[in-house]
């Protein structure tokens, strides 16, 4: 049986790897943000075993996100005035929620859902867009998980 420390430690060795691999592909092969958005969600999807989907939402106005580059089933397409991914926008810091049925307004675009973590990508304290990851089990996010994944996402800077 693996302990928390352990796990805690595999997966901040595996997030150090995405990252570099992240940081070769993003900065020498893609051309664009959606490029980007796209390789980083392809990525992290195959590589994060913890979560069913992961993709982008951009700020569209508001109170109001639209879904960019992901992986998994079918996204809702439009997100508005509630939700997890708008809390994030709104408050432009991750947001790390352990059990979604206990969050606020929380929108179930797949009703296999347990727990969510969202970055933001932000350019000069504006949100362009966030990266939202969900898992089928409760509490797979952590504040470790939000630095890691912060910290990729801001990979897509220099495209905004």
């Amino acid at each position: 049986m693996i302990d928390e420390q352990s796990l805690s430690s595999h997966r901040t060795a595996l997030y150090k790897r995405l990252y570099e691999q992240l940081k070769e592909l993003i900065t020498t092969k893609s051309p664009n943000l959606i490029a980007g958005m796209a390789t980083i969600a392809a990525l992290l999807h195959a590589k994060l075993s913890h979560h069913f989907w992961t993709g982008f939402y951009f700020v569209a106005g508001e109170d109001e996100l639209h879904v960019g580059p992901y992986q998994g089933a079918v996204a809702c397409q439009v997100l508005k005035g509630r939700g997890v991914c708008l809390a994030c926008a709104r408050s432009r810091q991750p947001v790390v929620v352990p059990d979604v049925e206990a969050f606020p307004g929380h929108i179930a675009c797949d009703s296999r859902s347990k727990s969510e973590i969202v970055v933001p990508l932000k350019k000069d304290g504006r949100v362009v867009a966030v990266l939202d990851v969900d898992s089928d089990k409760l509490a797979q996010f952590d504040a470790g998980d939000a630095e890691a994944l912060q910290k990729i996402v801001d990979l897509l800077v220099p495209f905004i």
